[in-house]
């Protein structure tokens, strides 16, 4: 007889649970990163100032905030499975409002693709945690690489798309619906695999607890400044080397490079940072890495784009990776995880709306991208402190 795991899952229900769980994951940045390369395609098209612009990515996280507070509240009642299902139907209705007409339309669409990836963020490491405890690492690599893997071919495809294939932006952005209702189709069996277990504490308590650790508020933190430099360069990248004379094509790939060094980041940082107790070496070599790489940006006599744009990429990748991985190793339990996981990416989510809105006006002001690359820097040096904070092995 097959042996089976403390949910009553044997392995092939788990293969399928965990197939389940990277489909859901792949659908959580095409959405998103589909736009920076569209960005001056829908400014001509509908006249849209830089800072309006700023909002299209600002948005989501917007919604990522408020959503992430509030989904253990969908979870004690309809289940982690449920939860996702209507999610993912929301994911793929988003995207196609999204596309289908004007400026109404866009922003409505690109709230509520938001607010469905932000169910998405903090239920999937909760299952981890629920179902893949003792490889925590390796199921996290897997599944932040995979959403990294979304991100560079939507970056990639979406200019080529739009152009060589005559879908305009809003084909371009209109078509990553296919990809959300294959996921519907093959996350719907999973759900009877997911044993639904009573809550053991109220949404209050669970809050009112959480907020009062100075460790929750340090993820948070962590959590918001990484997203808040992954978004800026997802926003503004292609602007930023654009402006310096390269063509649109070359500054959508170039966001695509960063997506796709992301993938060996998010693969590999928490596999390493997984096989360690204690996390602050792997903190601390991140941050070094995205600063070299962060003046070298600045200095464009030096070239090296490429060089410099895959090191951001690979560290931001493994940023995210980390985070969502300390989220598990900071949990006792799969409720504490979700609980956990909501408060530290609402937080955080805040933080990272505020960075493309902030340098879409910084360059509304200035006119010169070098302002944005301080920022960043600026924000690399507190992410560290907030990192060697949360790096050392302890519990929520």
């Amino acid at each position: 007889m097959e042996q089976k795991d403390a949910n009553g899952l044997n392995k092939t229900s788990r293969t399928l649970l965990l197939a389940g769980i990277l489909f859901v994951a792949i659908n959580l940045r095409p959405a998103l990163s589909s736009i920076g390369p569209l960005i001056d395609m829908i400014r001509q098209d509908i006249g849209l100032s830089d800072t309006l612009l700023g909002l299209l990515t600002t948005l989501p996280l917007i919604a990522f905030g408020v959503v992430s507070t509030i989904t253990p509240l969908f979870t004690k009642r309809f289940g982690i499975g449920n939860t996702l299902l209507g999610a993912l139907i929301l994911l793929a209705s988003g995207i196609l409002i999204r596309s289908s007409g004007g400026i109404f339309e866009l922003y409505l669409g690109t709230i509520l693709l938001g607010i469905a990836i932000a169910f998405g963020n903090v239920l999937i490491p909760a299952l981890i945690k629920r179902n893949f405890p003792h490889k925590a690492g390796l199921v996290t690599s897997l599944y932040s690489g995979i959403m990294s893997l979304g991100a560079s071919f939507a970056a990639g495809l979406s200019v080529p798309l739009a152009m060589e294939l005559n879908l305009g932006w809003r084909g371009s952005l209109g078509i990553w619906a296919v990809l959300a209702i294959l996921a519907i189709i093959i996350w719907i069996p999973n759900i009877k695999r997911i044993n639904r277990t009573p809550p053991r504490r109220s949404f209050k308590e669970a809050m009112k607890k959480l907020s009062g650790s100075k460790l929750v508020w340090k993820l948070a933190l962590y959590m918001g400044l990484q997203s808040m430099a992954f978004y800026v360069i997802l926003a503004w990248l292609p602007a930023i080397l654009f402006d310096r004379g390269f063509d649109a094509s070359y500054a959508g790939w170039m966001l695509s490079l960063s997506q796709a060094t992301g993938i060996i980041g998010a693969i590999f940082i928490p596999i390493w940072a997984g096989s360690r107790k204690d996390q602050r070496l792997v903190i601390l070599s991140l941050v070094i890495v995205e600063v070299i790489a962060l003046i070298g940006l600045m200095i464009p006599g030096m070239g090296l784009t490429e060089l410099w744009v895959g090191m951001i990429g690979m560290v931001l990748g493994g940023t995210f990776g980390l985070a969502l991985l300390l989220i598990v190793l900071r949990s006792d339990d799969a409720e504490t995880a979700a609980e956990l996981s909501g408060i530290v990416q609402s937080i955080g989510y805040f933080i990272a709306a505020t960075g493309p809105f902030i340098v879409g006006v910084i360059y509304d002001l200035t006119h010169v991208w070098n302002y944005a690359l301080v920022l960043l820097l600026v924000v690399a040096l507190i992410k560290l402190t907030m990192g060697i904070g949360v790096g050392k092995d302890q519990k929520v």
